[in-house]
């Protein structure tokens, strides 16, 4: 059983519409590292003010690690609608649940396949 047309062509435009926010997200985020001033290097910051740079550093990281995990995934994602296996479980080939899809539209697995995995 494969996704009708109409609402393979409905994901992948809401996959392509979430990529696009998170490309902008990133660039934002780029922005706001401090530690992507080029003049930070040669600043004599006090302590306190190089603590809270590398904290607001190390949380940039974190969200822009987090970012590229989604970006992956969205990716693999419009793969699959493009080589018709969007939908199937990478590890026992079963439709993947409509709901679990809508709720996840990156899913690779089915819920069974997936508790599977986590333990």
């Amino acid at each position: 059983m494969k996704f009708p047309q109409n609402i393979l062509k409905k994901i992948y435009q809401h996959l392509t519409f979430q990529k696009g926010k998170i490309e902008t997200n990133l660039s934002s985020l780029k922005s706001q590292d401090p530690f992507s001033d080029p003049d930070r290097v040669v600043d004599n910051a006090a302590s306190d003010t190089e603590a809270k740079e590398e904290s607001s550093h190390d949380r940039m990281e974190a969200l822009e690690r987090e970012l590229k995990h989604q970006m992956l995934e969205i990716e693999e994602a419009l793969k699959r609608i493009k080589n018709g296996a969007y939908g199937k479980c990478a590890s026992c080939k079963k439709m993947i649940n409509t709901d679990r899809l809508a709720v996840k539209p990156t899913a690779l697995y089915c819920v069974e396949c997936e508790k599977k995995r986590e333990k």
